[in-house]
């Protein structure tokens, strides 16, 4: 083998690859698009396929321990079977949709910290170290999700924190789920916090609650959530506000809060 081969193997002179998307905003349920540069590198090489997946960062819990994972929910197979010459330059384009329930990564214009999602593309070539590639994506939230945000915070709810859990949820589609949390209004009594996250689907998104976190909505025997249905339709603030202050209302009658 030539040494300039031996190398490639290695990632010294092979192909590289580049993601470019058309547009680098998405929102949950939409496309997202843009094409694949390969690159040939210092010797020909014989590319076994191209896959463009989407990838998410979430947060494992395993009794004391905590830590981050980086998982794929999406992909498509965009090329195979071709051979790329020293400098030879092939472009495939691509298009995903955008699973409903994916994370948003931006509200309101604000970057939500801790929460990622991204286009990752592998070049799968025989015997040699894979270059990769990712390109962040944001997603911002559906019309509806937007409605359910605003309508908390003209309640009084402040929005804190966003992070996207290892697991599953009654009605969740992906091997995750996203909270969003947000702080009570001034003089709520009893109430430490409310968690939202939103079980989204063509018809509409099942909003569920949860107030005053311990254990999550994992834990078995609970019985603190409360969904509220909503329509991609119902966008309307004034009504879903109401909806939602009669759902965390029911939510704090059946731990006998009082408000």
């Amino acid at each position: 083998m030539g040494l300039r081969n031996l190398a490639a193997r290695f990632g010294a002179g092979a192909a590289s690859v580049d993601t470019q998307l058309e547009r680098d905003v998405a929102q949950p349920g939409g496309p997202v698009g843009g094409r694949v540069v390969v690159v040939g590198g210092s010797v020909a090489q014989d590319v076994e396929e191209v896959v463009v997946a989407l990838q998410a960062r979430v947060e494992v819990e395993s009794g004391d321990s905590e830590w981050r994972e980086d998982v794929v929910f999406a992909r498509a197979r965009v090329g195979a079977g071709f051979t790329t010459a020293p400098g030879e330059r092939t472009e495939l384009p691509f298009s995903l949709l955008l699973p409903w329930q994916t994370p948003v990564t931006a509200i309101g214009g604000w970057r939500l910290r801790g929460v990622h999602v991204g286009v990752v593309t592998k070049l799968v070539i025989a015997g040699a170290v894979d270059p990769g590639n990712l390109d962040a994506l944001t997603v911002v939230p559906l019309p509806v999700q937007q409605a359910v945000v605003d309508a908390l915070g003209s309640l009084g709810w402040r929005f804190t924190h966003a992070d996207v859990e290892k697991g599953r949820v009654r009605g969740s589609d992906l091997p995750f789920y996203q909270e969003l949390e947000f702080a009570p209004p001034p003089g709520t009594r009893r109430v430490n916090e409310l968690e939202v996250t939103f079980l989204t689907d063509a018809r509409g998104v099942d909003v569920v609650l949860e107030a005053d976190r311990r254990g999550g909505l994992l834990s078995e025997g609970r019985d603190v959530v409360t969904r509220l249905r909503l329509g991609h339709g119902d966008t309307d603030r004034a009504r879903v506000a109401a909806a939602l202050e009669g759902a965390v209302r029911e939510l704090g009658s059946r731990r006998g809060w009082g408000w």
